[in-house]
């Protein structure tokens, strides 16, 4: 009598060590490989000083979008107080460096630990509310930390704010942008590598379960208001680390920056870039900076051209409209955002020619 044995159609995977595989492939880690080496070599030497200044503030914002990412995309939690989490890293940072003297390499763990406490008690409203009301209350949170920022001056400083010293790593000066890229690209290399590993284990897993529907999550067992509270502890280390490294890179900090506009820059990050995505993240990183980054070259273009009276307060609001628009139009059009675009077009390539 025979035997039938029936083979699955497609790429199924049928070990433990193939699922928690970073890389599915060799090919994949070629790649890799072959993008880091490119990053981190020929990068610092093509680019014009301005283009590598524009380059590091990428990968600070990176790593604070991909933070915003794990608690917004993954966890289903919506945070706009993530621009204050980030200036309180910042301020951390220059409280540990200017009163205490603690060096670079401590000061960037310990600014993120710092943050992830501050945002555990923010988070603390997470037990009881969602949606609506949580954000609500995150927006609380973001107007109390400003107001903490600007007025405990005898801490941060107020509004004449801190100066931090030039940071030393290994023995080595921080100076200039082509060392701070390595330091920052370095940072963002690990941070990434262990979000995608954070993603791959339980933690993880009960992230997306309490996303997916928080009641279920609950009746197998997963303790909702712990995983939320570790999911806030978790983003705001991504936004205090990358705080740090702001505040160690800008060498003076003021509050100004860390306002409800650079929360909004976050959001606008996660979802244009794609929500639940690691590369989505990167992806939204890149295109708010250059846009941000473009709509300040048309600004100053018309403001050299000699405008009309007034022209400032018409190109003020640009900025803002901008944004909206973009996010408004991913929405209608790819709701999964560039994670999703990048996707299709390694769809495109895998299958070519034949696209049916």
């Amino acid at each position: 009598m025979r035997t039938l044995r029936f083979r699955p159609c497609g790429n199924f995977k049928t070990r433990y060590r193939e699922e928690l595989a970073v890389f599915e492939t060799d090919f994949g880690r070629l790649w890799a490989a072959a993008g880091l080496a490119a990053l981190f070599v020929l990068t610092p030497w093509v680019t014009t000083p301005y283009l590598l200044y524009v380059v590091n503030l990428i990968g600070i914002s990176a790593i604070a979008a991909l933070g915003l990412n794990i608690l917004v995309g993954y966890t289903g939690l919506i945070s706009l107080g993530h621009g204050a989490f980030f200036g309180v890293g910042a301020y951390a940072a220059g409280i540990l460096s200017v009163t205490y003297g603690v060096p670079f390499l401590v000061v960037v763990p310990l600014a993120g630990l710092a943050t992830a406490v501050v945002g555990m008690v923010f988070g603390i409203p997470s037990g009881r509310l969602k949606g609506l009301y949580l954000t609500i209350a995150t927006l609380a949170g973001q107007f109390i930390i400003e107001y903490v920022l600007v007025h405990w001056e005898s801490v941060t400083g107020g509004t004449m704010g801190m100066t931090l010293p030039a940071p030393v790593l290994f023995g080595i000066p921080l100076a200039g942008d082509t060392m701070f890229f390595y330091a920052i690209y370095s940072t963002a290399v690990l941070m990434v590598f262990a979000a995608v590993n954070l993603m791959r284990t339980r933690f993880g897993r009960a992230f997306v379960a309490i996303r997916d529907n928080d009641r279920a999550a609950e009746g197998m067992g997963i303790p909702i208001f712990p995983y939320k509270l570790l999911s806030f502890a978790v983003s705001s280390f991504y936004a205090g680390v990358a705080g740090a490294l702001w505040a160690y890179y800008m060498i003076s900090i003021t509050a100004e920056p860390f306002n409800l506009g650079l929360s909004v820059e976050y959001i606008a990050m996660v979802i244009i870039g794609g929500l639940g995505s690691i590369s989505g993240a990167i992806f939204g990183t890149v295109f708010i900076t250059l846009l941000n980054e473009g709509l300040r070259w048309v600004t100053d273009t018309i403001m050299n051209m000699g405008g009309v009276a007034g022209v400032e307060l018409t190109l003020a609001p640009l900025r803002e409209f901008v944004f909206g628009l973009a996010i408004v139009l991913f929405i209608l059009f790819e709701p999964r955002g560039l994670a999703e675009v990048w996707r299709i077009i390694k769809s495109s390539f895998k299958l070519w020619p034949f696209s049916y």
